[in-house]
């Protein structure tokens, strides 16, 4: 095995060594996993459904030391990290409710009875990013789990700790040995074993769009089930009946929360002309008010990027744009980087169609509302997106016609772990979360019983 240094990204601090899986390491996970669905499949629903509780109590009583690992590992605010380690008891409190209601059909045939049964499909494989590592592995593990499966859950190699304590927390729960197992490690090497390893029967994967088209091609060849959560780049379209002040005051936030690294980063910030003006001298009051320091205190808007590499990246879009104002940042250690502004005059710039995963928007001004869809869609990506109105006719056509799959009016929220979450177009495939996210985590079985006798 080889080791990875984990460095906290505000202080530049190393925090532990940890140990990367090899190819032996993965194979010996997977058959631990595969062993472990024999009998975690015919736990009765009731049990199963009280372990799960109980591992959601578990997280509960360490949210706090959940949110510290977090933001010591990966930049993000204290506010943020607590939420998210919330996120995940709640992910799997909600799908605590699933093993005693995966029902079934009973559909009229001739000459007997017909029924059918969701079926677990086995080791699922949940490959987690490093920008949200708690909710997103959650959403992945939690339903998995309910419906009966086993996991092998792949954290980021930057961004591991929370992982591996969640993994801990699961054993403390009385999840029996083999049914959640973290293994960090390598994409290359533990990620791409998910992919190809033959008793792997589905995988889960959030990140970029490029990875997710090499698991989705290497999937294919054994027809393994997938799930596909992949990049963004939303738009934010201000309407001149909005709330002014109220669209203002939020914007901020919708890019520049977790730093910009979110897929769901309304990064293309559309606002009619006849508030343009208007809405820019506020917008760099807003952005001037926006706090970007140190993630362990309350008062924090935004921390650091998560390394020195994509700091790098993310300077490398706005050396080259059109600066209209900026934020600030600390300075000394960390890899920090201060809320910015761009003007692109060109639509067809970088920065204006390429997923930046940092703090930046591209604020562009537009007449008409048919002018708005084009602009907003005249992307690769379809994930999520804001849409800011008064008028619900507006609304009702404007959200209608943006291809994306979680829209949010009036509001910048896109996810809700009681509603589906997901993308258009290379985007991704299949919806996380909501009440039918356990049915890509199980198989339909048909059933049918012949009436014998008179």
């Amino acid at each position: 095995m080889t080791a990875y240094r984990v460095i906290n990204p505000a202080t530049e601090e190393f925090l532990e060594e940890v140990e990367l899986a090899d190819l032996e390491t993965t194979d010996r996970v997977i058959a631990k996993a595969r062993a472990a669905f024999e009998t975690w499949r015919t736990v009765a629903p009731g049990d199963r459904a009280r372990l799960l509780r109980r591992f959601a109590d578990v997280v509960d009583a360490h949210i706090d030391e959940l949110a510290a690992l977090e933001v010591a590992n990966a930049g993000h605010t204290i506010s943020n990290a607590t939420w998210e380690a919330g996120n995940v008891r709640d992910v799997i409190e909600y799908y605590a409710g699933v093993p005693e209601r995966l029902f079934g059909r009973q559909i009229p045939v001739d000459g007997g009875m017909n029924v059918t049964f969701a079926e677990p499909l086995g080791v699922v494989g949940v490959i987690v990013p490093w920008n949200f590592p708690m909710p997103i592995a959650g959403w992945g593990f939690a339903p998995a789990l309910a419906a009966g499966n086993t996991v092998v859950l792949k954290p980021a190699e930057i961004t591991p700790l929370t992982a591996i304590r969640i993994g801990e927390l699961a054993l403390e729960a009385g999840l029996p040995e083999g049914v959640l197992n973290v293994i960090p490690g390598r994409g290359s090497v533990v990620g791409e074993r998910f992919v190809t390893h033959p008793d792997v029967r589905k995988i889960v994967f959030t990140g970029s769009t490029e990875v997710g088209k090499r698991i989705m091609s290497g999937c294919a060849a054994q027809v393994k089930n997938v799930t596909l959560e992949l990049g963004g780049k939303n738009a934010n379209i201000v309407f001149d009946d909005a709330d002014l002040a109220e669209a203002v005051a939020a914007a901020p936030g919708s890019v520049f929360d977790n730093s910009g690294q979110d897929c769901c980063s309304r990064s293309r910030l559309l606002v009619q002309r006849g508030i343009y003006s208007d809405f820019m001298a506020a917008l760099e009051e807003s952005v001037a008010g926006f706090t970007c320091g140190d993630p362990s205190r309350s008062d924090t808007d935004m921390g650091p990027l998560v390394t020195a590499a994509h700091r790098e990246k993310v300077a490398g879009y706005v050396d080259a744009a059109e600066v209209a104002f900026t934020g600030t940042c600390p300075d000394g250690p960390g890899f920090w980087f201060p809320p910015t502004v761009l003007t692109p005059g060109d639509l067809d710039r970088p920065d204006f169609n390429e997923e930046i995963f940092g703090p930046v928007v591209s604020v562009v001004p537009f007449d008409t509302e048919e002018e708005a869809l084009a602009i907003a869609n005249n992307t690769e990506y379809g994930l999520s997106g804001s849409i800011w109105t008064n008028s619900l006719d507006r609304a009702m056509r404007v959200s209608r016609g943006v291809e994306a799959g979680n829209l949010s009016v009036n509001s910048h929220s896109s996810v809700r772990y009681w509603t589906p979450f997901g993308g258009f177009k290379q985007s991704g495939l299949g919806r996380e979360l909501g009440p039918d996210a356990v049915s890509a985590f199980t198989e339909t079985k048909n059933v049918f019983f012949a009436t014998r006798g008179a």
